[in-house]
């Protein structure tokens, strides 16, 4: 454990001094300044207004910008350390790899994840200092975070796999980018397709939509929005009567949690039995 925490410690020197915190930090804020301006106006939508509504526009944004972000913070990461020369030095000292890999994987979910957790709370934070009347703005800060801490940590597992498995950083870089837009457009565009030929049940499309943890993350949060998920039409109407939106809240945030275990499990196997140099 300390040879641990000495290693995120220097992971994260490493983040601050090249200013990746700043940058994800900058990424984020954008996104809510973008957002305020129409959240904070009088119009509401399906009974959400105020700071409630710029956390659900600000959550609905950062969906699809936490995975590229926590591709692009961690499918580099062992491949140019491996050619950096730097596993070289780490073996020379009494750090185990799976030490170093516990340490650089915390560190990349704190870049990732900590600038948005901190917003979404500051947001809360100011809701509450405003007044009480919007009385929404709590389960729908928590349901937020619960859902992009999820997503985060699922895209830093694969862009960790990814990294693991490439021999040279520019396939890396070119897998992540493929990675990206399969769970953000290619997905979508394919499901579609299916849909315009083949008539499927309602639970078959919920399915095969949560199969993309991006997807699933999506109508985790629509949940916060409309608890019967009309909006989705018959699908949403079989999930707010099968599943609920807890089970549906479980899916949204429980199926990326668990795609992003097994691809850090396969990203520290894969480390622990190839050669670190070269």
């Amino acid at each position: 454990m300390n040879a641990t925490r000495v290693m995120f410690r220097l992971e994260m020197a490493e983040a601050l001094r090249s200013r990746w915190f700043v940058f994800t930090a900058a990424v984020y804020l954008v996104i809510f300044a973008l957002f305020v301006w129409l959240g904070l106006r009088e119009s509401s939508v399906l009974g959400f207004t105020g700071v409630s509504r710029v956390v659900l526009n600000v959550s609905n944004a950062v969906v699809l910008t936490v995975p590229l972000v926590a591709l692009v913070a961690t499918s580099q990461t062992v491949v140019r350390a491996r050619q950096s020369g730097f596993f070289e030095l780490m073996l020379s000292q009494p750090v185990r790899r799976e030490q170093w890999f516990a340490g650089v994987v915390l560190s990349r979910l704190v870049v990732v994840a900590g600038p948005l957790v901190a917003l979404l709370l500051a947001a809360l934070a100011f809701g509450a200092a405003a007044g009480a009347r919007d009385v929404a703005l709590v389960p729908v800060v928590l349901r937020c975070i619960l859902v992009t801490v999820s997503l985060a940590w699922a895209f830093t597992g694969i862009g960790f796999w990814i990294s693991a498995t490439a021999r040279a950083p520019e396939r890396a870089t070119v897998l992540a980018l493929l990675a990206w837009v399969l769970a953000i457009a290619i997905h979508d565009f394919a499901l579609i397709g299916v849909l315009l030929r083949v008539r499927l049940a309602p639970s078959a499309v919920f399915v095969l939509a949560a199969v993309n943890p991006v997807e699933a993350a999506r109508i985790a949060i629509l949940g916060a929005v409309d608890p019967d998920l009309s909006v989705l039409g018959p699908v949403g109407f079989w999930l707010a009567n099968r599943l609920g939106p807890n089970l549906t809240l479980a899916v949204g945030a429980g199926w990326p949690a668990l795609l992003g275990t097994f691809a850090l499990f396969r990203a520290e196997r894969r480390l622990a039995s190839s050669d670190l140099v070269g």
